[in-house]
Order: C-alpha cells, then structure tokens, then sequence
C-alpha cells in the first residue's frame, strides 16, 4: 500500500534545477534513506511533500487519515516557556480532549435527563480514548523520551531561550518522537546529538513499526536504520532496495552498464555516420544510406554520466609558532555560570585535538574562550604571539543576504573576480552556488564556502566547531583527508569518531571537567 505518492514533480530556483519529473512511492513499514550530495535537492523534496513549498509542477498525494511529523532543525522555539511545557505540546490534542469533558461534566448540573444520558455517552467515548492513548502516563513518556536523547541531563524546568543550538535539536526531535505520527519526517537529525543519544535514536527507529524519510550524512547510522535508498541525483530520484552500502554497489553497477552502454553506441553511431557520409552520393548505395540515417534519427541517445564537481580541500599553512600554542591556567569557562572546574590546558605545537562529551556542557564555549571571543568565568588563556588561527564556527551564516561570491571577496578583496570563483569551484560549488544568496544555499554548501575562506588565509592552529554537519560524503571525506595532511594544530569538536580517530593526537572529553551531573 502506498502512503504517498509523488508524481513528475518538477522545482526549481531561477535558472538553477532542483527536481525534474522526479517520481517517488512510501510503502507501509517502508524506512527511506534519502541521500545525495550537497545542494541535490534532499530539503527541497521534504518541504514540498510536507507542503511548506508548492513545486512547479507535479502531483503529491498522502492516502487519507496519516500523520505526519518533521523535524526542521530551524523551528523556532519561544522564549519563556520550559523544555518541559514545549514536550507536553506534543500531547495538546489529549489536553483539549480533557478540556472538552471537563466542560461537558461542569453542564451536566443543568441538563435534561435525556441530553445527560447523551453527555455520559460523550464523556465515556473521551474517557475511553484518552486512557487508550496513554494520557495519564503522559509525564512518564515525557521523561522516558527526553532522558533518551539526554535532555534529562539538562533540566526539563530550563527556558529553551537559554538552549545551545544541539540542545534546542534535541527538544524539537524528543517533541516529534512523543507525537508518535504514522509517519516521521527527518533532515539530519543526528546533527547535533551525543554518540550515546545517537545510538538511542538508532534502537529507536530500528523498532519503530510505522515507515520513516530519514535525510541523513552520516553512513553508519544510515546503515543500520534504512531498508530503502532513494538517490536524488541530477534532478533526478533513483529507487534502491537495501541499506547504504547495498546502494553504492548497485549505483556503481549502473554507472558501469550505462557507461558500457554509451560507449557501444557512441561506436554504432559513428559506423553509422561514416556508412551515411560514404554512400549517400551514389547513387547504387543512397537507399541504403538513406536507412542508416532513418536509424541514426530514430536512436534513443543514452546519457553519459555527469561527473560531480568534487571538493578538494587545503589549508595554507602559516608560519611556525612557539611550542606551545596556547596554555589555559585555572581556566573557568562558562556565562553567568560556571560550566567547568579550574582548568590547566596546554596545546603543544603540531597536536591534533578532537573534543567531545554531550551537548551544553560548554564544548564551542571552550572554543570561543581558548580564542578570545568568550571572556572567560576565571583565569586566563596565554597565547602563543605567532599564532595564526581559523576559526570554523558551527551554523554560522544561515541568514546572511550576501552572495557565496560577495562573502569571500568581501573578505579578501584583494583577490580577482576568478580567482574568487576558482577557489570557490576548488571547494565543489557550481556557477549557480556561487552567485547565490548564502541564506539559500544548503547546509552543506553553505559549510563550503566557509571552508574556502579558512583556505584562504594563512593558518598554523585550526578551530573546527562540528565541520562535518550538513557535508556531504564525499566532502566529509576530503576533509578527513585535508586534516590528516595539515602540518599546523587542529582542535576539532565532533560528534562522529568516525571522522576524527585515524588522524588525532589526543582526545579530550568536556564530561572530565564539567561541573554538572552527567
């Protein structure tokens, strides 16, 4: 049975193609992985099948009577209310149930005996349907959801106003998870969840019976929790049976059938030209030549493969600072409270370090402190006088009005036009990305062009704040990869060891120094 159904739809921005004629079907049970590179289309096709965006052309249909729930990392939350009245939001249709019976016993005082047999009835049907929905166990479910994904740790009574970005991601998918809709609609969830909360999510959804669309970079997870891929590829949707890796072999099989296919008829089509150019002026063989051409015109051209811009990612290296990059003496960082206790830190010359610990224990307060942005609680940083860093700041320029193009010349105006636009293509952005505006690009494209400003400078200490996030694969990949191969010191906060463990010196683990219970 298909739960939705979506036909020829077609969307794009200005000149730039998003989707053509792209086909989808969610099976019941049905767990979709929806994958392709940055800028594909993945949260363009999930905001119009959510409806928040009507597509240029096409047909979405949901069968009758489902729900749905989506987790857009970018709701906003409203300030004054408590993580836990947010969660309890998710219940408001069993509350305004109460509310009606409630109302409907405070009339029974005054009622006919026979519109009261008719008000039992209602109270019983309300009754029954909120004990059968679990309403009196509501704040039980609360706490069993949210102590899942670690929001217990923090304080269900806290403002979500006074929320780190990753803390915010947690109340909005705890809210969509208590929802329980038939169907779940996801854009990187594990974005900015713990490992431990990742692999909840992952038990999770692995038992969850009702189907899924699940967007997501990170292939472990992906793995484990998908048994259908969709590729969104060129404008184009590409169905797969299988999890991640199932995709790739079967992806790959066809890129070298249709490569196979291309070839051959690329040889059919010039034996066939020549045949045409050598015989169509005589007479004896013009018939014939002319069939060849008949041939020629009614052949359905195959397509060669597209082959995608792909990022290659390098940092300049400035020149060498002191032994010692920085040295954190009683070091207390933290905003009107202290997050951690005294700190003595030193960060030799040519250290990888990868930070890590649960969300809104201060790991990108840290990094702003070690870098001067953050005054710290207590004691100080002591720089290195020769220290050149670059700073990667986590979801930074999400509503900046500035072309890709604008936002590094800006910065560099020293550079030519194409020299701005070769460094930008160098990261993996096309003509079309690079004249856009950044709050349009996608998350991952947006990450890139960051990215290419730190290239850009002279750098001997790196300070990446969750790089990987919105990346891409292969991106994700290239980093790895640039990192390994930089010769200055990183210190990398991430939530993926995947990413960091082949390549780090040392790891450090807020949950060592925080003054909090975890």
């Amino acid at each position: 049975m298909s739960i939705l159904t979506v036909e020829n739809v077609s969307h794009g921005f200005g000149s730039r193609q998003i989707l053509a004629n792209a086909s989808f079907r969610l099976l019941k049970g049905e767990h979709v992985g929806l994958v392709g590179a940055n800028g594909e289309g993945k949260s363009t096709f999930l905001r119009i099948i959510t409806g928040e965006l009507n597509p240029d052309q096409g047909r979405i249909e949901w069968c009758n009577r489902i729900t749905t729930g989506y987790l857009d990392q970018h709701t906003a939350l409203t300030r004054g209310k408590t993580i836990r009245e947010v969660l309890r939001e998710a219940f408001q249709h069993m509350f305004d149930l109460e509310a009606e019976m409630q109302g409907i016993y405070e009339k029974m005082a005054e009622a006919s005996e026979a519109d009261l047999a008719a008000m039992m009835e209602d109270v019983g049907e309300i009754q029954s349907t909120l004990e059968h929905n679990g309403f009196y166990s509501i704040d039980a479910k609360i706490e069993e959801v949210a102590n899942g994904l670690g929001l217990g740790e923090i304080g269900l009574d806290r403002d979500v106003a006074d929320l780190s970005g990753g803390q915010r991601a947690k109340v909005l998918l705890t809210k969509l998870l208590l929802e329980n809709p038939m169907i779940l609609i996801m854009d990187e969830p594990t974005n900015f969840l713990d490992e431990n909360h990742i692999r909840w999510l992952q038990n999770y959804l692995q038992n969850y019976e009702n189907a899924f669309i699940l967007v997501s970079h990170d292939i472990s997870f992906l793995n484990k929790v998908v048994n259908v891929i969709y590729h969104v590829e060129n404008a184009t949707l590409t169905r797969y049976t299988g999890d991640y890796d199932a995709f790739v072999q079967m992806h790959q099989l066809k890129k070298v059938q249709n490569q196979k296919a291309y070839e051959k008829q690329q040889k059919e089509i010039e034996r066939l030209e020549d045949f045409v150019a050598r015989n169509k002026a005589r007479a004896a063989t013009a018939n014939l030549a002319k069939s060849r051409q008949k041939k020629l015109d009614k052949m359905e051209l195959i397509a060669k493969d597209r082959e995608k811009l792909k990022p290659a990612f390098k940092f300049r290296e400035g020149r060498t600072p002191g032994r010692n990059i920085f040295q954190a003496v009683d070091l207390v960082i933290g905003y009107e409270e202290p997050l951690t206790q005294p700190l003595n830190l030193i960060l030799e010359r040519g250290k990888k370090v990868a930070i890590k610990g649960v969300n809104g224990l201060g790991k990108s307060t840290l990094l702003k402190t070690l870098l001067g942005i953050q005054r710290p609680v207590a004691g100080e940083v002591r720089l290195d006088q020769f220290v050149l860093p670059g700073y990667f700041e986590q979801e930074a320029g999400r509503y900046n009005h500035q072309t890709a193009l604008e936002e590094v010349w800006n910065e560099f105006p020293g550079l030519s036009n194409a020299e701005v636009r070769g460094a930008l293509a160098g990261c993996g952005l096309t003509r079309e990305h690079i004249a856009s505006q950044m709050m349009v690009l996608s998350g991952g494209e947006n990450a890139k062009v960051r990215l290419c400003k730190l290239m850009l400078k002279e750098i001997n200490w790196l300070v990446l704040d969750e790089p990987t996030n919105h990346l891409d694969v292969d991106a994700k990949e290239e980093l790895r990869r640039a990192l390994r191969e930089f010769r200055g010191t990183v210190v990398v906060v991430s939530h993926e060891p995947e990413f960091y463990e082949d390549w780090v010196t040392d790891v450090w683990n807020v949950e060592d120094w925080t003054t909090k219970i975890v």
